[in-house]
Formats: structure tokens, C-alpha cells, sequence
């Protein structure tokens, strides 16, 4: 089947079905027309290229009849001059008809719901920093220096200070009032960078922005919300990879939602790996190795395993973070924290698959594992050179 955003092209064939192909509208009448087509005429398999968000209407009224083949379309591309809707179609029925398709990962109705709500909350957090970042540059635009002394503009003393400014209160001594903590102690650059002009205009544009902002954060309160109930049959799963230093109960919902409960899906850890993109790719010709770049991946997996990382390296003893410092000075730090989430993956895989909780390695074991490699390295270029010695720990 060729998908398009209105329409569908659909070819049959195999053994004793003779070759046909018809198009069909994407309404879901049309849809149950062309599922009455398929069964009368013996179909089982169906091949559909996973085209934009186009491919879920037709998805959900075949999966139950029929065993779909979602795959990607850059990796069917049809002989170039020959690409018209019905050969398209007839393509697909070509390739799945002689095996050599490669399907793509659809998890179970109740994981694509989850990753519905962590994707969508992903959103609105990107939408709640934007709005923080703009009410930010507002008060810059009128002078105002407080993210200079407050770290959380949002925070309560923060609050209080632009609530107070935007009743007009400019008493120094007022505002110094509702300060709290270690802020207290800057009253000096507090009090330049209070120095501010708030217009009229600026007034209307920091409170439009923030009660934008508090709309979003009630959203993704009641998002939060949800994801437990969506995922409370992942009770045990959820539980399980929040021991892996980093992850807490969001980021543990987006990799269920994201990977699935059933590992069985992918053959080994080094599969689930490639489909999210945080391995070397391998590109190889006459015996000549290319560039080994990581693949695209899970667009949404792969930010998720880069954020636990980051927040693995501040975990205190952990081997996590030892790993990022050991490669980090030689890697960089992009390269290290892609290394560092591909072991959290590695450790979510296992997790899932076998239901055990995570074990750390220790702080220390990186430092370890290196020097028994080198001791062993060297006992082996004596033993070549004919030398042969017993070692003995110095304590």
C-alpha cells in the first residue's frame, strides 16, 4: 500500500491471487471498503510506508485482520523515472512478496498511548522554557538585572519581587523585604539591578507570558497525571529503571513508552542500540572503513538517553560518571555522553528483559578493568620474549 494523506493505492498479488491494484480515500468508511477487499481476495501480510502520521488511520483498522509491515520509505526508494502512486504499490508488493523488507518497531496499543503523552509532554515543556527564556528578555528589555542575583526568577522570592513591580512598588527597602535567604546577603548588586524602567507595554507582555506559563505547567501537571494511570500496569518496569543513576519516573516512562515492556522485539541489545541511533553505523567498502557516525535514530529516544546522561555525570560514585570522565577528555563531550547513555540503554534493555534492578559497578571499576588489562598486556609481550615472571600486589 502506497499511503498519502488522502488517498491509498493498494496492490495484491502472491501465489493463485492474480496481480490488481485499486485506490481507495482515507475515510474510515472507504477504509473498512478496502479491509472487505483485502480478506475477500485471501490477503495475510501488508507492507504500508511509514508516511508522516498518515499511516495510523489505516493501522488501526487492519492490525487486527492482517499482520502489518510499517517500513521505512528511504529504504524502498523505487528505480529512479518509475515513480508513479500504483508502481509504488506494486513495488511494495514485489519487495514483501520476495522477503526483503524490514519491518518497523510498532509497540502495543497501551505503550503508543504513553508515548502519546510523554511526546506531547516533551512539548510542552520545550513551550514552558520558551515562555520562561521570553519573560526573561522582557525584563532585560527594561532594565532589569534580576536573573543577575536570583537564580529562579520563578522561584517565591522572585515571584513576590515582579508582583511587587508590577503594582508599581519601587522602594528599594519594600522589595529588599521580600527577599529570602542567601539573596539577602547581595543587597548592593540587589539594588542595581532593580534599577529598572517597567512600561506599560511591559507591564501587559510579562503578564500575558506568565499566565501562558502557568497555563502550560497546569497541562503538563495533568499530563503527569495521566502517564501514571497509562502506566501503572508497568508498575514493576517503571520501578526497576529508576534505580539506573539519572533516570527518574519521567524520563523511566519516555524509555518504556519509547522501547516498549517486550524486548523480545529485538533480537539482542546491540539491535535496540542501532534502532536508536546511539551506536556506530557500520560503513565499509573494499575493505575500507568510512565514517562510522551514529544514525539518526528514535528522534525522541535518543534526547531522553542524552539527558539521563548528563544527569548520571553529577551522581557522586557512580560508574556512570566515572565512564563520562574517562572518555570525555580524549572524546569530547558530546561523544562522551552519547557512550554514557548507550550503557544507560544497554542497562534498560537488560532491566526490562529479565526484571532484575540495577547494579552498579562502582566508581572505581573503570580504573580497575584498566589496570588489569595492562597488566596483563605486559605479562604478554614478556611471555612473547621469552621471559616468564610471577607478580605480586603490592599492598
Amino acid at each position: 500500500m502506497d499511503v498519502h494523506r488522502d488517498t491509498v493505492v493498494a496492490t495484491v498479488s502472491g501465489i493463485g491471487v492474480s496481480i490488481e491494484t485499486r485506490t481507495y480515500t482515507t475515510y474510515t468508511n472507504d477504509l473498512y471498503k478496502l479491509r472487505e477487499w483485502l480478506l475477500s481476495v485471501g490477503v495475510t501480510h501488508l507492507a504500508m510506508e511509514s508516511t508522516g502520521i498518515y499511516w495510523k488511520p489505516i493501522y488501526n483498522i487492519l492490525e487486527d485482520d492482517f499482520e502489518v509491515i510499517l517500513i521505512n520509505a528511504s529504504h524502498v526508494k523505487n528505480i529512479p523515472g518509475h515513480k508513479t502512486d500504483k508502481k509504488d504499490s506494486r513495488w511494495l508488493a514485489k519487495l514483501l512478496l520476495s522477503g526483503l523488507l524490514k519491518a518497523s518497531f510498532i509497540p502495543c496499543k497501551e505503550i503508543r498511548n504513553l508515548r502519546d503523552l510523554t511526546r506531547y509532554r516533551k512539548k510542552l515543556v520545550r513551550q514552558a522554557t520558551a515562555d520562561r527564556n521570553r519573560f526573561e528578555r522582557i525584563l532585560q528589555d527594561a532594565n532589569f538585572k534580576i536573573s543577575n542575583v536570583i537564580t529562579d526568577i520563578f522561584g517565591k522570592s522572585g515571584m513576590k519581587l515582579i508582583d511587587a513591580l508590577l503594582n508599581d512598588t519601587t522602594d528599594f527597602d519594600t522589595l529588599y523585604q521580600l527577599c529570602h535567604g542567601r539573596i539577602q546577603k547581595k543587597k548592593d548588586i540587589l539594588r542595581e539591578s532593580l534599577m529598572g524602567k517597567l512600561t506599560v507595554h511591559h507591564k501587559y507582555m510579562l503578564t500575558t507570558i506568565r499566565q501562558n506559563l502557568y497555563a502550560t505547567m497546569s497541562k503538563i501537571d495533568m499530563i503527569d497525571a495521566q502517564i501514571q494511570v497509562i502506566a501503572s500496569p508497568y508498575r514493576t518496569e517503571l520501578a526497576m529503571l529508576q534505580t539506573i543513576p539519572g533516570i527518574n519516573s519521567i524520563s523511566a516512562a519516555c524509555l518504556l513508552s519509547e522501547i516498549g515492556a517486550d524486548m523480545s522485539t529485538f533480537p539482542t541489545v546491540h539491535h535496540l542500540a542501532s534502532w536508536a541511533g546511539i551506536c556506530p553505523g557500520n560503513n565499509e567498502s573494499a575493505g575500507r572503513i568510512m565514517s562510522g557516525r551514529i544514525t539518526k535514530g528514535n528522534q525522541y529516544l535518543k534526547p531522553t538517553l542524552v539527558e539521563c546522561a548528563w544527569s548520571a555525570t553529577r551522581v557522586k560514585d557512580c560508574y556512570l560518571r566515572r565512564k563520562y570522565e574517562s572518555l570525555v577528555g580524549r572524546r569530547g563531550k558530546k561523544r562522551a555522553l552519547i557512550a554514557v547513555g548507550h550503557k544507560i540503554l544497554i542497562a534498560a534493555y537488560h532491566i526490562i528483559k529479565d526484571k532484575v534492578a540495577y547494579k552498579d559497578l562502582g566508581y572505581d571499576y573503570v580504573d580497575a578493568r584498566r589496570k588489569t588489562n595492562q597488566v596483563q598486556s605486559y605479562l604478554d609481550k614478556l611471555r612473547n620474549l621469552g621471559v616468564s615472571v610471577e607478580i605480586t600486589a603490592i599492598q
